[in-house]
C-alpha cells in the first residue's frame, strides 16, 4: 500500500490572519485533497501576506523532518501591492516546476481568462512540492482540480518511487518501484 500524500495548506490573507474574515479557500483545498487525492492534511495555517513570514513558513514546511509531500498555498498570487506569495516561494524553491502552473492556467482558461492574472508558481524544495494558488475559493479549487491528475505522479517521483526513464537498475528509497508504461 502506498502512503497517502501528506499535504500542508497555507492560507495567505491579511484579513483572515487578523480574524476579520473567515478562511474558506484553505478548508476547500483540504477537502478536495482528502476527497480526490486520498491525502492526509498534516498541517494548516493562516498567515498575513508578509514576505518574511511566508518565506519562513515555506522553509519550515519543506524541511525533511516535517515529511510534507505537497504544500498548497492559497492567496497572494495576484497583482495587488500586498501579493507576495510567488516571490516568497521562489526564495525557498530549489528547482522550479513552471509547467505545473502553465498547465493549471491553460486548463482553467476555458472557464475564465482572468486565470492568466495569477502569478502562481510551483517547484521543489528538498522533497516537498510547493504550489501557490489563487486566494478565492473558485480560483484555488479550479487550479488545484486542473492539477489533480499529475500531482500523484509528481509526489511518487519526489519520493523516489517512480522508475519510468528506462533505468533497469533503479533503486527507489521506498523499496518500491512504480513503472509507468504510458
Amino acid at each position: 500500500m502506498i502512503d497517502p500524500i501528506r499535504v500542508g495548506v497555507l492560507t495567505v490573507s491579511d484579513r483572515c490572519a487578523r480574524g476579520e474574515a473567515k478562511d474558506l479557500s484553505g478548508p476547500a483545498l483540504a477537502q478536495l485533497c482528502r476527497e480526490r487525492l486520498g491525502a492526509a492534511i498534516v498541517v494548516t495555517a493562516c498567515v498575513p501576506d508578509d514576505p518574511a513570514t511566508l518565506e519562513a513558513k515555506f522553509r519550515e514546511w519543506s524541511r525533511a523532518d516535517q515529511r510534507i509531500d505537497l504544500v498548497l498555498s492559497t492567496g497572494g498570487t495576484g497583482l495587488a501591492p500586498r501579493d507576495h506569495t510567488p516571490e516568497a516561494a521562489m526564495r525557498v524553491i530549489e528547482r522550479p516546476a513552471a509547467g505545473l502552473m502553465e498547465l493549471a492556467r491553460a486548463r482553467c482558461a476555458a472557464k475564465t481568462v482572468r486565470t492568466y492574472l495569477s502569478r502562481g508558481v510551483a517547484g521543489v524544495a528538498g522533497g516537498t512540492l510547493i504550489v501557490t494558488l489563487p486566494g478565492s475559493v473558485r480560483g484555488a479549487t479550479e487550479n488545484l482540480e486542473a492539477l489533480l491528475d499529475v500531482l500523484p505522479h509528481a509526489v511518487e517521483t519526489l519520493r523516489g518511487e517512480v522508475q519510468d526513464d528506462g533505468r533497469p537498475d533503479a533503486s527507489p528509497t521506498s523499496g518500491r518501484v512504480i513503472v509507468h508504461h504510458d
